[in-house]
């Protein structure tokens, strides 16, 4: 059995760095699955582990847990309530602007519109001489994204939204992108990935900065377009 990459832990809290393709527990619309996060961590730490919120299948990084119910009420009312910064790093397809804002309603599965809001930088941007469709080469940003809500797909519809889709995104991404990354560098991930969460300690009331590394098929990205991680931080 796997063992899980713990980023964090506590008395009260516990992190991991989830990997692309982990679902965070048991779904019905997801049957293929056979491993799941908070099985796995159960397993791994000998005791009960709450989700203190969600990841999306594909997306990898800080993946929060609470070690009572208690605490994951306390956990997820920071998380409702939108006192939990997020940041999210992720690559999409075309450049960027320099930084941007993204308001744009999104509509829940019953049809009710939600507010949605999210920040963005470009962290570095990169031109392959690579055709696709009509352009003799092909062109990418890195970016940091740091939505205010927490809405489900949120970076996903709102890159979409402005035209800049996220690389492996099947849902809500460019099918001709995403076609080209597989066949090309054999790339099924989604390069979207969780970097960090800061928040106040729901018990201690301490800052809490948790940081996730980025995983081997986001690095190997970067490699592809030439960019230094180190630089873009």
């Amino acid at each position: 059995m796997p063992q899980l990459d713990i980023i964090y832990q506590d008395d009260h809290l516990v992190a991991i760095n989830k990997p692309h393709g982990l679902l965070v527990h048991r779904s019905p619309i997801a049957s293929d699955a056979t491993e799941f996060a908070l099985q796995l961590l159960r397993d791994q730490l000998e005791r009960h582990v709450f989700p203190a919120h969600r990841l999306d299948r594909k997306t990898g990084g800080v993946l929060l847990f609470a070690l009572s119910k208690d605490v994951e009420k306390l956990m997820q009312q920071q998380f409702q309530e939108n006192r939990v910064d997020k940041k999210y790093l992720a690559i999409v397809r075309g450049f960027t602007d320099d930084e941007g804002e993204i308001d744009y309603a999104l509509r829940k599965e019953n049809g009710t519109l939600q507010e949605a809001f999210t920040r963005y930088k470009t962290l570095a941007r990169a031109e392959l001489d690579v055709p696709l469709g009509n352009h003799p080469t092909s062109r990418y940003s890195l970016l940091e994204a740091n939505p205010a809500t927490g809405r489900m797909h949120q970076l996903r519809k709102h890159f979409s939204h402005i035209f800049h889709p996220i690389i492996g995104d099947r849902t809500h991404g460019c099918n001709k992108q995403n076609k080209l990354f597989k066949e090309r560098w054999q790339l099924d991930t989604m390069l979207l990935h969780a970097s960090q969460l800061s928040f106040d300690h729901p018990v201690t009331k301490a800052p809490i900065y948790i940081k996730a590394p980025l995983q081997e098929e986001f690095l190997r990205v970067m490699g592809i377009m030439g960019w230094d991680l180190l630089r873009c931080k």
